[in-house]
């Protein structure tokens, strides 16, 4: 099928609500699962006509922090959470979750919107919507706006571009699978084109996309990249593009700082002067279009394997989250119970008046009456004299006093 032939079918797409365009993703994602995610209806007026849904669970931070996760064309916000495990990272680690969802009305293969200007400028459309939702979130859960993030797959990995690039105050970090650089489409033959060939732009012409997108000054979200190199849906060259975009916004050099294998795939790393990690880039050499799956570094599964949610022998969630710095509170509060219970161990031992079922403290009871009687003053003419212990009167008393005899 030629480029033009591809342009004009997915241009019918919208028209096509039975077409999911993505395979068995629309079946498996579709139907109904056993979902902890809350649809929230009213959270402000919706320019975007998106759905709203959250997970905030019981045992969490004092003052949460937030994770936007945006799902992949054809699926859905319980789908996308079911198969790569985030209310699972969410309550293991204490944090609250938001997962916006496409509406079929909106696109008929259920993408977001990340190429249409009126959907991907600040204050319009579907970006507006979500930053109204984490606005809902902030009144509702009292979430930390200094650790607010985003992330998601494929046309919602394009979409976390958007909302880095127009609401960068917003957001701490961010973290991109299989996605696009920001502004590289406006329409959907640039669309196509970035998907399928993605030219290289110079680093400035890409960094100015972002800094244009608002009148932001810095400091700019820290990102987080993934890819897989067999990708024939969105070509892995965006994830360079992705990069280099980034690298230049943050006046960081092309060349990594680091370079080093987690979990049998290269991570390129930059870090800022002051050695925290700023930009880092997972390949996942053979994965194809998808979101990859894994155990975590805590030897827990998050997820699902399913269509284009791949297992790959390393969890992009759970590394996500550490990235964000999101699986820190466990440690922290490990050590903070580990502190609090070596006070209770140094405090010295209370000594109480009763044992166990209500009896007397027979070291209180018998202490008193094995102690030298006093008499009065003593006299010349009348010297005191030290008066005898009857020990068995003693006991008998005690054992009385604690009940044990009558």
């Amino acid at each position: 099928m030629s480029l033009a032939d591809n342009i004009e079918f997915l241009r019918r797409l919208p028209k096509l609500n039975g077409f999911n365009g993505l395979g068995d993703i629309g079946r498996n994602l579709r139907s109904p699962v056993d979902s902890p995610l809350v649809e929230t209806a009213d959270f402000g007026s919706n320019p975007g006509a998106l759905r709203m849904f959250s997970f905030v669970p019981d045992h969490r931070q004092a003052v949460p922090a937030l994770v936007v996760v945006l799902h992949g064309c054809g699926q859905t916000a319980a789908g996308y959470d079911l198969g790569a495990g985030w209310s699972m990272l969410a309550k293991h680690y204490g944090f609250a979750l938001l997962m916006p969802q496409q509406q079929s009305s909106n696109n008929g293969n259920g993408c977001f919107n990340w190429f249409n200007p009126e959907d991907t400028a600040r204050d319009s459309g579907e970006a507006c919507s979500i930053r109204q939702m984490i606005a809902r979130m902030e009144l509702d859960v009292g979430i930390d706006a200094r650790r607010v993030f985003v992330t998601g797959l494929s046309a919602g990995g394009a979409m976390t571009s958007v909302m880095l690039a127009t609401y960068p105050e917003l957001f701490a970090g961010g973290a991109i699978i299989a996605g696009l650089p920001f502004g590289v489409a406006t329409n959907m033959r640039e669309a196509l084109s970035g998907m399928f060939q993605s030219p290289s732009r110079p680093a400035g012409e890409l960094g100015d996309l972002v800094r244009n997108a608002s009148n932001h000054k810095g400091p700019w979200p820290k990102l987080s990249v993934w890819h897989g190199s067999a990708d024939r849906t969105v070509n892995p060259a965006n994830a360079d593009e992705i990069v280099k975009q980034w690298l230049d916004v943050h006046g960081l050099p092309s060349a990594p700082m680091s370079e080093a294998d987690v979990d049998g795939y290269p991570r390129q790393v930059w870090w800022n002067a002051d050695g925290e990690t700023i930009v880092e880039s997972y390949t996942i050499t053979n994965m194809a279009h998808g979101t990859p799956l894994g155990i975590g570094d805590n030897d827990e599964r998050y997820g699902a394997q399913g269509a284009f949610l791949i297992e790959a022998g390393i969890s992009s969630s759970y590394h996500i989250a550490n990235f964000f710095g999101l699986t820190e509170w466990i440690h922290l509060a490990a050590r903070e119970t580990a502190k609090e219970t070596a006070k209770e161990t140094e405090k010295p031992a209370v000594k109480t008046t009763a044992t166990a079922e209500g009896a007397p403290d027979l070291t209180r009871v018998l202490w008193p009456m094995t102690t030298l009687s006093r008499r009065p003053e003593p006299t010349p003419a009348a010297p005191q004299k030290r008066a005898g212990i009857d020990v068995s009167a003693v006991i008998t008393r005690a054992l009385t006093a604690a009940g044990l005899m009558k």
